[in-house]
């Protein structure tokens, strides 16, 4: 292909340039006293020269690793994207990196002997299954775009919630795996290299086989069925070439973001067109944007305690892409909407509905209180606490009940906020980033060389769901908030918590174990004091936002509606977004950025007929206080001694929840 103004070479050429520049500094940097020696070390290293061995054993290796990585990485995204017609399906938008990696933590925990197999074929199944389970959600709305990626992240985010308990049980046994899962591109033979090589020039040569009729994918269903071409054969056959090598590059090099989209996403952008096109310049740009960033990761070693993980890595500067990339992608199809088989019709009394939730909310909160296991020299054993309990009760579990029953509530006014201004029945803290918002302030935290003051958290937790709130406002202002470019702008943001989990959990910092148990959700650091604390602050909250239920009430209605009934719609949204920020971060902080409560609760509230402003701000807040309680509840006891973060237990509960709704669309 010849270079043009508006050509993939152009791209390809800048990352080559960085790339060698990189490699020189590299080479300089670490291997400076081989100059000369260079080729013999990396054809016939000299075994007395440790230097000419490291570079012929380690270097040379990751290199390639990274090359035929992204490769194959960017040929899944390119087939995919083919395969759906959708320019935001990806191994990792598809769930299918994620549920490849559950495989293999499954396999390692209980099937070890499996591995033997090879760890390609147990990585497949794990995908297929994700890949298999997305297919169910969207199969009703034809795999609209919209909502296969939706379903994707619901999967993604499902599966890591798995492999996150998984980790918490088991984290002397699944450390290194997690480290490896992350994305660790470090080599010690060549193993990795012939393992990707033969594979990927399977895929290749398959591909090519089968480049004429996926080409014909490009025009309409009837078109293509018209000249004789199987679709759903020619689906599932592309879908598995995908898939099959998405699992090769997991098996051998763990999880890596954002290359299987952004690489097919820019040779479109740049000019490719036509399928081959955008085959030959999508590995190309995929093997070249790993490549630069594993050798970027190799520069800042010195810098930092450990070695970065570049999946991670790759995962943190790939959101920032996706964000560019949001308003320059058509996405066509189908957006979810709100179902009639969602809703129940309105309730004549729903005072009677809310106290009955009230006394529902009260008795959980009791058994909470009072129902528990005991554990003594000899045995465990179910009991009701007593009288003489009366310390356990207030020391310890009443600050956890309190504890998740405020941040339930909190979250929920959230979720119900949030759907009612945007007029998105997804959206939610969660949903959205903001409590990936708050979660990466926290973090940052905890990486930067700053002090940490009494009230640091909360200024830095306030600070992230600030900044995610922006994005998100910047990012979708000029599509009108429109449900599909909102949600995936919170895919986005959230990807960032996931580099920056990953980062922290390979770096084996010690605090490490406390984090992810906060991830998860967990209450067990609440006190009597923080527990005060966070009761107060949630009806403080709850206070200042149902005196807004006029706002609530007509902005569902329009932008143009609102106004014309004398509502100021820049001043009410960003009231509302900043009450948002505000109970999501007293939330977050206490619960963990991920329990799909936010998500769950408002629907729930619509399910059970409150259809007002208050009233469903109200139902919601109560539901959200019952499903935090009941998660907590059964994270202390399922599997005592042993205990689940409440937030883990909600989000398990609420991914199923959110998995029946998408597949009700």
């Amino acid at each position: 292909m010849t270079l043009r103004a508006r050509s993939p070479a152009w791209f390809a050429i800048v990352l080559l340039l960085l790339a060698i520049c990189l490699g020189a500094a590299t080479l300089h940097t670490r291997f400076g006293d081989l100059s000369g020696h260079w080729w013999q070390s990396i054809v016939a290293p000299d075994d007395d020269q440790i230097g000419q061995i490291v570079m012929h054993y380690t270097f040379m290796p990751r290199l390639l690793v990274a090359l035929l990585g992204g490769a194959a990485l960017a040929l899944a995204g390119c087939l995919m994207q083919q395969v759906l017609r959708n320019p935001l399906a990806s191994p990792a938008t598809l769930g299918v990196t994620s549920g490849a990696q559950l495989a293999l933590v499954v396999a390692t925990l209980w099937a070890p002997s499996w591995m033997l197999a090879g760890r390609e074929w147990i990585a497949l199944a794990g995908g297929i299954v994700a890949t298999l389970l997305v297919f169910a959600l969207s199969w009703k709305r034809r795999l609209a775009p919209m909502v296969v990626v939706l379903s994707g992240m619901v999967v993604s985010l499902y599966f890591s919630a798995i492999n996150s308990a998984l980790l918490l049980f088991h984290q002397e046994s699944l450390s290194g795996l997690f480290i490896w899962g992350s994305g660790a591109l470090a080599q010690d033979s060549w193993h990795d290299t012939r393992f990707l090589l033969l594979r990927l020039g399977i895929v290749v040569v398959l591909a090519l086989l089968l480049l004429r009729p996926l080409s014909l994918l490009d025009l309409e269903e009837e078109g293509a069925k018209s000249l004789g071409i199987s679709l759903r054969k020619l689906r599932f056959a592309g879908l598995g070439l995908g898939i099959f090598i998405t699992a090769c590059v997991v098996s051998a090099i763990g999880l890596i973001g954002f290359i299987g989209l952004a690489s097919p996403a820019i040779a479109r952008l740049s000019g490719a067109r036509t399928l081959p096109q955008r085959l030959v310049w999508s590995m190309i740009l995929g093997a070249l944007l790993l490549a630069v960033t594993d050798l970027a990761v190799q520069q800042l070693a010195p810098f930092t305690a450990s070695l970065l993980p570049t999946g991670a890595m790759t995962a943190a500067l790939g959101a920032p892409l996706l964000l560019w990339l949001l308003p320059r992608l058509r996405i066509s199809g189908s957006r979810p909407t709100p179902s009639t088989g969602l809703t129940m019709p309105r309730q004549a009394q729903p005072h009677r509905r809310l106290w009955a939730l009230t006394a529902l909310t009260v008795v959980a909160c009791t058994l909470a209180l009072l129902v528990g296991f005991m554990l003594d020299s000899h045995a465990m054993y179910p009991s009701l606490a007593g009288t003489s309990d009366l310390s356990l009760i207030v020391d310890w579990r009443l600050p956890r009940v309190a504890t998740a029953a405020a941040a339930g509530l909190m979250l929920a006014i959230a979720g119900t906020l949030l759907q009612r201004m945007t007029g998105n029945p997804m959206a939610s803290p969660e949903v959205l980033g903001i409590s990936a918002g708050v979660a990466i302030g926290v973090i940052a935290l905890m990486l930067l060389p700053l002090g940490i003051a009494p009230l640091s958290g909360s200024v830095m937790g306030f600070s992230g769901a600030s900044v995610a709130l922006l994005v998100l406002i910047v990012c979708n202002r000029r599509s009108g908030f429109a449900p599909e470019r909102l949600l995936l702008t919170g895919i986005a943001i959230s990807s960032l918590l996931d580099a920056m989990r990953a980062i922290v959990l390979a770096s084996e910092d010690p605090r490490a174990q406390q984090l992810l148990s906060w991830l998860g959700g967990s209450t067990y650091y609440a006190s009597l004091t923080s527990s005060s604390w966070i009761v107060a602050i949630a009806i403080l909250l709850l206070a200042l936002t149902l005196p807004l239920q006029r706002w609530l009430t007509l902005l569902p209605l329009g932008a143009p509606t609102a106004k014309a009934l004398g509502v100021d719609v820049d001043r009410s949204r960003l009231m509302l977004l900043a009450l948002v920020a505000l109970l999501t971060v007293a939330a977050t902080l206490v619960i963990g950025p991920l329990s799909f409560v936010g998500l769950m609760a408002p629907h729930m509230a619509r399910l059970m007929g409150f259809h007002g402003a208050r009233h469903q701000l109200l139902g919601a807040g109560l539901l959200g206080m019952l499903v935090m309680v009941t998660a907590d509840w059964l994270g202390r006891n399922l599997f005592f001694p042993y205990q689940l973060p409440a937030g883990l237990i909600a989000a398990l509960i609420g991914g199923v929840y959110f998995m029946w709704g998408l597949r009700r669309l």
